[in-house]
């Protein structure tokens, strides 16, 4: 296996040579993985091979851990202020933020998003490298009052080796949310991207290096779930895990941490989001944002709002204005400039996919729009309406991670709340009315981390992020996410009593 991988984008919307090291990022430098194994990463435009990086096992997840335990007891961690982490992590910021259009075109290129998308999330992801190279020097304790004899205070120290694992939906925004605290706070990373995305994790390896951090502060070793990913979660050298990903695979990590060495955990998991859609409502702006909360990546978002709740007295116009904004969302190539929504990730998720539109049509529900595949080759899915939706059918109860929505009416506030919350998970919601006291109302009675009211998908980097229930454990973005990524001490100074 060659050591880098070059590719020639030659595209309407973006023109250009990329090289990437297809080796394992550990201690500063790449290598080889132990037992010389490799992943093929695939174009879900055609389902041909890319190229094929290196695939680490147990054996590349020790020396990782070892690496960052090393540069976090000798060169990081309390040792270095947190005015230059910041300043690396600000410097790690501009170079990425220079080389947007080539990391927008590898993020096209393995996920399948479109080009503008992969645009918008870079910039997202220089913005939160930003927001937290900010908070480096700004991470403090309290001093605390008791009596007079006494001095107390608090320490926010670093945990010290933190394992990321990240999904491959959205790869440099989820690499941003976890590294961008993770080290901020002084811990070092062991980072696990998705097997299926591994590009731009590898890419911004050589920049992190540019930037100035030490070796062994940021380690990516590429591999599968079941062999990197749970490797990862058992070593006893990492102190605590972050994960993106499905709630099943966040049991079994907890599960792990739990029998190791009761390492730390912050899961971000699956959705089922519900979208609530009031009679009184801004009938244009709701079509174009309810269709942005389920259509966005390709319906491959945790918070995809899936379930579709539209009031009796609107049901008709809105679905009319719906169907016909959805029938004119493009889907094709991810680097055409008209291109709303390009392939699904892989095989597997097409077929997932597709399993569960067979599944409502079997179940009952009315197939309104879509349903099939687009074109004759790659993973392109019509985006599709299921109308006539019970809420005991699998298209309302499960996650389906693709372009597919279960519209469902209802007569009264009650009812839709009980409906929307009728669920395993608690991600997210939207509600949508004019009312401004009902909007707030139902927001507050919505058992979900995140409310949008009027809007959906629409997070902001210095707003806390995260779930309710089978959603997950902590939050991500703003200040709460660095208390994912630091231990409290109490410090107690005896300053007078005697015994």
């Amino acid at each position: 296996m060659s050591s880098t991988f070059t590719y020639q984008f030659d595209t309407p919307t973006y023109k250009g040579v990329s090289t990437v090291p297809t080796g394992l990022f550990t201690n500063g430098k790449f290598v080889e993985p132990v037992e010389k194994g490799t992943i093929e990463v695939l174009n879900p435009v055609n389902g041909k091979v890319i190229t094929s990086v290196a695939a680490g096992t147990a054996a590349d997840i020790e020396i990782a851990a070892q690496a960052a335990r090393k540069a976090y007891k000798e060169r990081w961690g309390l040792k270095v202020p947190g005015a230059q982490r910041g300043r690396m992590l600000n410097k790690l910021a501009d170079l990425l933020e220079a080389n947007t259009n080539e990391f927008a075109a590898l993020e096209a290129l393995d996920v399948g998003k479109t080009f503008a998308a992969a645009r918008r999330d870079v910039g997202g992801s220089v913005a939160v490298l930003r927001y937290y190279a900010g908070w480096a020097d700004k991470i403090h304790g309290k001093t605390i009052e008791t009596t007079e004899k006494k001095m107390a205070y608090t320490r926010h120290e670093p945990i010290g080796v933190v394992g990321a694992i990240i999904p491959w939906n959205f790869p440099l925004s989820m690499l941003s949310w976890k590294i961008g605290p993770a080290l901020a706070a002084g811990n070092t990373v062991i980072l696990k991207p998705s097997e299926l995305t591994p590009l731009t994790a590898l890419r911004l390896c050589p920049l992190i290096v540019e930037a100035g951090f030490p070796d062994g502060v940021v380690n990516v070793v590429n591999g599968y779930g079941s062999t990197a990913g749970q490797a990862l979660s058992e070593n006893n050298i990492v102190d605590k895990i972050a994960f993106t990903g499905s709630t099943l695979t966040g049991r079994r990590i907890m599960e792990t941490a739990a029998k190791s060495n009761l390492k730390k955990v912050t899961l971000e998991l699956g959705g089922k989001s519900p979208s609530v859609i009031f009679d009184d409502i801004d009938l244009e702006q709701t079509v174009k944002w309810v269709a942005h909360g389920i259509f966005m990546n390709h319906g491959q978002a945790c918070t995809a709002g899936s379930r579709i709740f539209v009031q009796a007295g609107i049901y008709d116009k809105f679905m009319k204005k719906f169907t016909e904004h959805t029938l004119a969302l493009k889907v094709g190539d991810p680097f055409a400039r008209d291109t709303y929504q390009g392939p699904q990730v892989s095989q597997t998720q097409f077929e997932r996919i597709m399993g569960y539109i067979k599944s409502g049509k079997e179940e009952g529900a009315t197939l309104h729009v879509g349903g099939e595949r687009h074109g004759d080759q790659g993973y392109f899915i019509q985006p599709t309406i299921f109308t006539e939706c019970k809420p005991s059918m699998k298209i309302v109860r499960e996650e389906i991670f693709g372009p597919v929505a279960a519209v469902i009416k209802f007569t009264t506030e009650e009812e839709v709340v009980e409906l929307a919350n009728d669920t395993l998970f608690g991600l997210a919601c939207s509600v949508f009315t004019k009312d401004i006291d009902r909007a707030i109302r139902v927001a507050h009675s919505m058992e979900a981390g995140t409310a949008w009211i009027n809007c959906h998908n629409s997070t902001e980097l210095s707003v806390p992020f995260g779930g309710f229930k089978q959603s997950g454990i902590g939050r991500e973005l703003g200040e709460y996410a660095l208390e994912n990524y630091t231990n409290v001490k109490a410090v107690h100074i005896n300053i007078g009593h005697r015994l």
